[in-house]
């Protein structure tokens, strides 16, 4: 029997857990408003996280450094009251946990109440132990981040493939069970060889999900704007299109800006 598709009501944790015991796949993508929220959990997809990404796709920052806790609770609570099954995680922002606990409690528990969101995800290994920790403490469930993470991109200074060299490939496994072991429920690994993180995703009983890592681990996660094609410019090979939603809907706008020059619209049966 499915559990995608005939046991589950509501997805959580648990159910996340039981998927990957069981050998299913786990669906992921991003979403930041009410409306594609709404399509999204509709379609059926297990998890939405509301990204920090939202700093590109939805403000243009070159970065997802810039956006803060008030936008992204903003952006989670619009997805709230989308969503009836799927679970909602919410990116907790550069500067809202990095090198303090107390914070990272303090940012977490704000998401939580502020928005209605069923868990939190932040980027490091052991150097932001101490910090799940603490949230852990208030009952928040935890979802890691390891590989390529963005908010580190200037210490990286590259956006290429991470964890390549034995040392930090070495490192990378480290971490990923350190932050099983220290509870999170869930690991994103994100833009590291394929090999790796189908070694990790076997290595430790938490689920593992990918973006840019193969198909080797327990889900895949992509953002929405990308998969669907409305954002044009980003090409990475990890990305498949499922739509061209920029061409369709500039050809869309551009019919309607005709039709109203040549007072085509609205016609006798679209007026009152």
């Amino acid at each position: 029997m499915s559990v995608h598709k005939k046991e589950v009501k509501k997805v959580t944790t648990h159910v996340l857990l039981e998927m990957k015991r069981m050998g299913q796949k786990i669906s992921m993508l991003t979403a930041y408003d009410y409306t594609m929220a709404k399509i999204v959990d509709a379609a059926g997809i297990d998890v939405i996280l509301v990204g920090d990404s939202a700093s590109n796709v939805m403000a243009g920052h070159e970065t997802t450094l810039p956006i803060t806790l008030d936008q992204m609770i903003y952006h989670a609570s619009s997805v709230v009251r989308a969503v009836d099954r799927a679970l909602i995680v919410v990116d907790l922002p550069f500067g809202s946990y990095q090198g303090n606990s107390k914070e990272a409690l303090y940012s977490s528990i704000k998401i939580m109440k502020e928005s209605g969101a069923h868990a939190v995800k932040l980027e490091g290994g052991k150097e932001v132990k101490e910090s799940i920790e603490r949230i852990l403490t208030a009952g928040i469930p935890v979802m890691g981040h390891l590989g390529l993470t963005p908010q580190s991109i200037y210490k990286f200074g590259t956006y290429n493939v991470r964890a390549i060299e034995e040392a930090e490939a070495d490192r990378l496994i480290e971490d990923a069970k350190l932050l099983e072991k220290t509870g999170c429920f869930a690991i994103v690994l994100e833009k590291i060889p394929a090999k790796l993180a189908e070694r990790v995703a076997k290595e430790i009983e938490i689920p593992v999900i990918g973006i840019g890592a193969g198909g080797g681990v327990d889900g895949q996660v992509l953002v929405f704007h990308d998969m669907v094609g409305l954002n044009n410019e980003f090409n990475p090979r990890f990305l498949r299109r499922y739509l061209n939603l920029y061409e369709t809907i500039k050809e869309a706008v551009g019919n309607y800006i005709k039709d109203v020059k040549s007072s085509d619209f609205p016609n006798a049966n679209e007026q009152y």
